[in-house]
């Protein structure tokens, strides 16, 4: 009897042995797998989107960027007009002190002609009323000084007002 058993625990251990073999076979194909896995994974470096998604994405975009930069855009304007402005009130400032100038060299020399007049014509000018001359030279020449002032500054307030009176009709138009 010990034969047919001895037969069948030979082929148990052939078996095990068999098994044993494909669990080593096994256990090193799949050892290396955690590197393989990563090894074949896919990487994706670029994502393709639809033509429509990117002309959505770019229009989006542009309706976001649009007003920030007309909006830049009219305060460079804004700033370039007061810049101009303000260049053609000094040029206007500088043109009335020139000719202020000028005057007070004219009335200068204008005066001294007439004095000199006066005092070959006999007629004696006491110190007390050349001198009220003179302030009173000084005194007109202050005033128009003045004036002229005065309506270049009406001049200007006027150009701006104008602007600001244009200026909400160009946001109406738009």
């Amino acid at each position: 009897m010990g034969s047919p058993l001895e037969g069948c625990v030979a082929s148990l251990r052939n078996s095990m042995q068999l098994l044993d073999s494909s669990i080593h076979i096994l256990d090193e194909g799949v050892n290396d797998f955690p590197r393989l896995s990563k090894v074949l994974q896919t990487t994706r470096h670029f994502e393709l989107i639809s033509e429509s998604d990117l002309q959505t994405a770019q229009s989006a975009l542009l309706s976001e960027i649009r007003p920030e930069v007309d909006n830049l855009l009219k305060r460079v304007e804004n700033h370039l007009d007061k810049l101009e402005r303000r260049e053609q009130s000094l040029l206007a400032k500088c043109d009335l002190n020139d000719g202020r100038l000028g005057r007070d060299s004219v009335g200068a020399s204008a005066s001294r002609p007439s004095s000199r007049n006066a005092q070959k014509s006999g007629k004696s000018i006491s110190a007390q009323q050349e001198l009220k001359y003179k302030q009173l030279m000084s005194r007109k020449g202050r005033l128009s000084y003045a004036v002229e002032t005065l309506e270049m500054q009406a001049k200007q307030r006027e150009r701006q007002l104008r602007m600001s009176m244009a200026a909400p009709q160009q946001f109406y138009d738009d």
